[in-house]
């Protein structure tokens, strides 16, 4: 994600954009070890928000910690300007949904 100031709290990407952004890499990597008629949603989340997000490039990554039938955990990191020192951490419990109307995969 490329810094835009549309999207700033005092310079620094928001909060809630970091936070949504971390969810859905956490989504996506959950939705990877879900069967193809399965589709996700977040149960909850925890985000430790480190450090100002200050920068111009911004990488959200997300990875399963443990998947179940019908839960998945996810850990979900963001860092700034190719740095491997994260400004956050997420982690996330995902539920797996099946044959839900308006709720596509």
């Amino acid at each position: 994600m490329d810094h835009d100031d549309r999207f700033t709290q005092h310079g620094f990407v928001h909060a809630g954009i970091v936070s949504a952004v971390l969810d859905s890499a956490c989504g996506y990597a959950a939705f990877s070890v879900m069967p193809p008629e399965a589709a996700v949603l977040t149960a909850t989340y925890t985000i430790n928000l480190l450090a100002p997000a200050a920068g111009q490039r911004f990488v959200m990554t997300g990875e399963v910690v443990r998947a179940g039938r019908t839960l998945v955990v996810c850990r979900g990191e963001a860092t700034a300007d190719g740095t491997a020192k994260p400004f956050a951490v997420m982690q996330s419990t995902l539920s797996a949904v099946y044959d839900r109307p308006g709720i596509k995969h």
